[in-house]
């Protein structure tokens, strides 16, 4: 009997946890890694959230228009050992965001770095697994890459 009731004990316990296992996507379920984005604009919102962060970004496109874009980043503890905080995200701030366009083609992308208009540049992180390794996640934490500001 108690090995019977340890089984569906664990049965359960996999059943709660396949829920949050599907809700996490692959890299390239969500976007396309020969479609990369660099967006320069204007910080609009940061959510700090689990499991993954998301900026918006006002980008002026070529015709003049401005677009809100909406930028997947690694979960708040990975950009916090990176040497991010949130305070690091005030409103209104100039930021460069280089990564990768979605699939679907509307104004979302995965995020693989930011820079601050004081010349600091991080990994933002990748969001699934799938991502394109481009050197940007072997750079040193906490320390921007030394390139330029915007």
């Amino acid at each position: 009997m108690t090995a019977r009731l340890s089984a569906v004990a664990l049965g359960m316990w996999l059943l709660a946890g396949a829920g949050s296992a599907y809700g996490h996507h692959a890299f390239e379920a969500e976007f396309d890694a020969n479609k990369p984005v660099t967006l320069a604009g204007t910080l609009t919102k940061m959510e700090w959230v689990n499991p993954h962060g998301w900026i918006h970004v006002d980008v002026k496109s070529a015709d003049g228009k401005v677009v809100n874009w909406a930028i997947e980043t690694g979960s708040p503890n990975a950009l916090v050992r990176r040497g991010l905080r949130l305070g690091d995200f005030p409103i209104g701030s100039k930021l460069v965001v280089e990564g990768y366009r979605a699939r679907n083609g509307g104004p979302v992308a995965n995020g693989r770095t930011v820079m601050f208009a004081d010349g600091r540049n991080f990994f933002m992180g990748s969001s699934g697994v799938g991502a394109p390794k481009d050197g940007a996640e072997e750079k040193p934490k906490g320390r921007g890459t030394g390139r330029g500001g915007l």
